[in-house]
């Protein structure tokens, strides 16, 4: 029952880390012609919380260590949710980039700190991140299937379509007010544990997770572009979006299990990235999309919960988890929060999406050659040893 309790507590925060940013994407066009925004300036509202979430990361360690793991987790999600809220007030660009500031600021806090607490209440079930990845999954196809019929129901209500994904914060933040009353703050520890800086797996990691995340993010906010670009119209491009999410979730349940019984991490890497490829290929093919889509789906479904499990799996705290995967997360989101911010760019110059696939084309090389470049077996670092994360 009490396991029961904390799935449910990971379940409803990881839920909360997405429609922030995949709601703006589903509706991205409509934003531009609304506020008379470039491509460039509407993807800072995906860039900017992106990048938050790496800027801030380490803030994530340091914040746990003094206040403890459930209430930093606790505060994340209230910034998360007033920021989702404020969307009610107006809906204009300065809104919409303050907001985003204030959610990537508080989705940074988050996301490794859900790492380290599957490695505090499921230290011998590394697994479990795929209900953390699923979940996420489940609330970004919730926003980017919904906000655009809730857009036009309400008689284009820009405001209500954005600010609504406020109630799912919510209901996580009064269920969290009842976890951290059950725990506790933990005694002050005298040993502060650090980032891994001179470990060459954690580079390895943040390499990888910064050339996936670009993926990812490029991907959530300009998928619905593409479609328009290619002719689709705006429900069609909408469903493309819906459906690149919504793969995801059977992939990101079943690749972390194939991963526990094969141990072959680097294999499930490789052919995740490889479905990337294959989806990038079709896109510039004349075929019709959703083929495309799919395969970009059951690609990022696979690589992301894979991202979360290697600092899991690498460390032998749930400290030491936090750290590594903060690491990771910082270095991986300020790389990625590039991603949209370039495609943008050059769909501005060249006035069409070819080139910006070509792009991410070249990304999701470079990601394969890391991963073939990671030296892993069941065990993702070398000694229990190098996990002690010793200053430099």
């Amino acid at each position: 029952m009490k396991k029961t309790f904390y799935l449910f507590a990971l379940f409803i925060a990881a839920l909360n880390l997405r429609p922030i940013i995949t709601s703006v994407a589903s509706i991205m066009s409509m934003i531009q012609s609304e506020l008379g925004i470039s491509a460039l300036t509407a993807s800072l509202l995906t860039t900017l919380p992106v990048l938050c979430m790496g800027l801030f990361a380490p803030a994530a360690t340091t914040l746990s260590q003094r206040i403890g793991l459930e209430r930093t987790i606790f505060i994340s999600l209230l910034l998360i949710t007033l920021a989702t809220a404020l969307r009610s007030v107006d809906p204009s660009v300065t809104i919409l980039i303050v907001t985003a500031l204030v959610g990537g600021i508080g989705i940074s806090l988050a996301g490794p700190l859900l790492s380290s607490f599957i490695k505090k209440y499921f230290p011998a079930s590394p697994g479990i991140v795929s209900i953390y990845s699923v979940s996420m999954t489940i609330g970004a196809a919730l926003a980017s299937g919904l906000t655009i019929p809730i857009y036009t129901q309400r008689q284009h209500n820009l405001s209500l379509a954005l600010s609504c994904w406020a109630i799912l914060g919510i209901v996580a933040v009064l269920f969290w007010v009842g976890l951290i009353r059950k725990n506790k703050p933990a005694s002050s520890r005298t040993e502060r544990v650090k980032l891994p800086l001179g470990n060459k797996k954690a580079i390895q990691f943040t390499l990888f997770f910064g050339f996936m995340a670009s993926m990812f993010y490029s991907l959530t906010a300009w998928i619905s572009p593409i479609a328009l670009s290619f002719g689709y119209s705006s429900q069609s491009a909408a469903i493309l979006l819906t459906v690149f999410t919504l793969i995801q979730v059977p992939v990101a349940l079943l690749i972390p299990n194939l991963v526990n019984r094969s141990g072959k991490i680097k294999l499930w890497l490789v052919l995740c990235s490889v479905s990337e490829l294959i989806g990038l290929v079709l896109l510039l093919s004349p075929m019709p999309m959703l083929p495309a889509v799919i395969f970009l789906g059951i690609g990022a479904g696979g690589l992301f919960p894979l991202a979360l499990m290697l600092p899991i799996m690498a460390t032998n705290t749930a400290e030491e988890a936090g750290t590594w995967s903060a690491m990771s997360q910082m270095g991986g989101y300020i790389m990625g929060a590039f991603g949209p911010l370039i495609i943008g760019w050059i769909f501005d110059l060249s006035g069409h999406f070819y080139g910006s696939i070509m792009a991410m084309l070249v990304i999701v090389l470079l990601m394969i050659s890391v991963q073939l470049s990671m030296n892993m077996g069941r065990k993702a670092v070398e000694t229990p040893h190098d996990n002690k994360l010793q200053n430099n």
